[in-house]
């Protein structure tokens, strides 16, 4: 039987699982990576830097999420401030569902929990925003408690080392490895090595591991996408809109702003504003749309 079929039935040995967390665990101690999210253990600060990057770069992360915190530096100045203002400074990041998430969250959090992130799972899954992934990124990063979780990176190691000749490798045949494999002493810093690893693989290896996922999938063309026309709209609000002028803009404004003329377009943008509005962004007051303040 080879090894990686044994790894799926068995689970790797001891000596294996020490092997494997030595590796792991000498190359953060010599190349590990330097963010400002790993050196705190405050659990807001925490919780903002997973979501923000969500779909973000860690590059371009680290200024973005440092002006943010400078800004709302807790849940309750978060919670606080209008709608209009936590997305000016999402600009950039894209998904502008993700910020206001999170100030949605930071409400339910002062309201129901003093302003107290929960220590408990169950009930950070049960906040706006928050899945599996966050929440056992919240609890290991900021409580230091030995969950299991994945993410993309973490993902690629255990394909790499695992299953280096299977296709369509499932998520629940991993969990079972990173919970045998999880140093439960210093789950912090171990959750960091492996994500330091997997990115390290994903610039070095020959072909992304990834790939190999039975959940992976080519992220869908940003040009010319409703994703792009609604960070368009939203760009364009913010800046001549309420956050701007305070005057707002009328559709053929923002028609003319994103160059959406054309035939079919013009109901595309509609179609969007009124996504938008449904969504809680935006409102139209006398033909005029404006950032939501609610």
């Amino acid at each position: 039987m080879r090894n990686n079929e044994h790894a799926q039935i068995d689970g790797p040995s001891p000596a294996r699982v020490r092997r494997f967390r030595k590796l792991i665990q000498d190359h953060y101690r010599s190349s590990g990576r330097s963010f400002p999210w790993r050196e705190t253990t405050d659990p807001y600060a925490i919780l903002v830097s997973e979501i923000m990057l969500q779909q973000t770069q860690t590059s371009r992360g680290v200024p973005k999420y440092l002006a943010f915190l400078e800004r709302f530096p807790d849940f309750t100045s978060l919670a606080n401030a209008p709608l209009s203002d936590v997305l000016a400074h999402w600009q950039g990041l894209g998904y502008n569902r993700r910020g206001k998430a999170l100030r949605d969250l930071a409400a339910m959090v002062v309201d129901r929990f003093d302003g107290v992130l929960p220590e408990i799972r169950e009930e950070l899954i049960a906040l706006p925003g928050i899945g599996p992934y966050t929440s056992g990124a919240v609890c290991a990063f900021a409580y230091n408690q030995p969950v299991v979780f994945m993410d993309t990176n973490i993902r690629r190691v255990f394909i790499h080392f695992f299953f280096p000749d299977r296709e369509k490798v499932r998520d629940n045949e991993i969990i079972p490895l990173v919970e045998r494999t999880l140093d439960r002493k210093n789950p912090r810093e171990w959750y960091s090595a492996l994500m330091d690893y997997g990115a390290l693989l994903k610039s070095t290896a020959r072909k992304n591991p990834n790939r190999r996922s039975a959940h992976y999938s080519k992220q869908s063309k940003f040009e010319g996408s409703d994703r792009q026309i609604r960070g368009a709209l939203l760009r364009e609000l913010l800046g001549r809109g309420e956050g701007g002028s305070g005057l707002g803009l009328n559709e053929k404004e923002l028609i003319t702003a994103l160059g959406k003329a054309g035939d079919g377009e013009v109901e595309r943008v509609r179609y969007i504003l009124d996504q938008l509005k449904r969504e809680g962004f935006v409102w139209e007051k006398k033909g005029r749309w404006i950032v939501s303040e609610e």
